[in-house]
């Protein structure tokens, strides 16, 4: 019970961090070149603790390109290392978002979306819009570029 509640407080903290150091717009702007060490503390709590459902921003180096998701909704699918040491999973829904076609290994991303905690380092996914609005617009950075 005490672990359920310190995760509690902890995330309530970091969300409450994210709400008030992105100002009152309604998209926080995607970080610029070099923050790639913005959020990996709440994706690394949420590891710790096996939470899901975690809205995270962060970046990693792009270790692994795996094929496209056709299952369902298409994902554009790649491994990414954080400084944290964790690799997660990114499934980026290219049926509503556009893929990132320049995309390689060794390659900078920076993210927001929603962190799934499992075994292998957890998948963030939710890296677009939402065209109905009930959820927090996500996105990518490569090179430069903001894809949602």
């Amino acid at each position: 019970m005490k672990k359920i509640v310190l995760l509690a407080v902890a995330l309530a903290a970091v969300w409450f961090w994210q709400r008030t150091s992105e100002g009152p717009a309604e998209v926080a702007a995607p970080p610029a070149r070099g923050e790639s060490a913005v959020r990996h503390d709440a994706i690394a709590i949420a590891h710790e603790n096996q939470a899901s459902g975690v809205q995270v921003m962060g970046a990693g180096e792009v270790t692994r390109i795996l094929p496209d998701d056709h299952d369902g909704s298409r994902h554009q699918r790649f491994i990414l290392a954080l400084d944290s040491g964790l690799t997660v999973l990114v499934a980026h829904n290219i049926d509503l978002a556009p893929r990132i076609e320049s995309l390689r290994e060794g390659d900078s991303v920076s993210f927001n979306g929603v962190y799934e905690w499992n075994d292998q380092g957890g998948v963030v996914h939710w890296t677009h819009h939402d065209p109905d609005g009930r959820h927090e617009p996500g996105w990518l950075r490569h090179d430069d570029r903001i894809y949602q």
